[in-house]
């Protein structure tokens, strides 16, 4: 599903629906973010298992703040590089690699949030240069470093990436 955009009740049938009438009756975004986070809390409890080296490789590339390679988290999960990045897909739904690109714009735009320079950023967190960082922080957010160093998106963060132990880690 790579560069596509999928209407949610193509994914989630009648329930997206319910979801979005409970989104419009909230009362605050604390409780639009609430009732996200309910849902898909609820949505994974329902959801089968992620293997274990599936999960692994996961623990690995937010750890290395994705800078892992994938022939290491395969190596490190006792499977051919294929082999991960098919049941990595299957089951998180985006490939190893580009799970860890993500991973590593992640902390990349923390970074930038907290006041350090792009080219800092930058060699700080395995981009190539400042050009590559501006190229990713363009293709994932649309909008420049300096831009996205002020997005009031990050601030949702404590929820999008749970912290270390909480009931949304693999």
């Amino acid at each position: 599903m790579t560069g596509t955009v999928v209407a949610l009740s193509d994914l989630w049938g009648r329930d997206a629906s319910r979801f979005y009438e409970q989104l419009r009756d909230a009362a605050s975004w604390d409780d639009r973010f609430a009732i996200a986070e309910a849902a898909l809390a609820r949505r994974q409890e329902a959801g089968r298992a992620v293997d274990p080296e599936v999960a692994f490789a996961w623990r690995q590339m937010v750890a290395t703040q994705g800078r892992a390679r994938v022939e290491e988290l395969a190596a490190g999960a006792g499977w051919s590089r294929q082999r991960l990045w098919s049941r990595f897909r299957s089951q998180i739904g985006l490939t190893p690699k580009r799970a860890a690109q993500l991973v590593r714009f992640d902390h990349a735009v923390h970074r930038l949030a907290a006041g350090h320079s792009a080219a800092l950023v930058a060699a700080d967190t395995g981009y190539a240069d400042q050009s590559h960082l501006h190229r990713d922080v363009m293709a994932f957010a649309g909008m420049t470093p300096t831009a996205v160093a002020s997005a009031p998106w990050l601030a949702v963060d404590p929820v999008a990436w749970a912290a270390p132990g909480s009931e949304l880690e693999f």
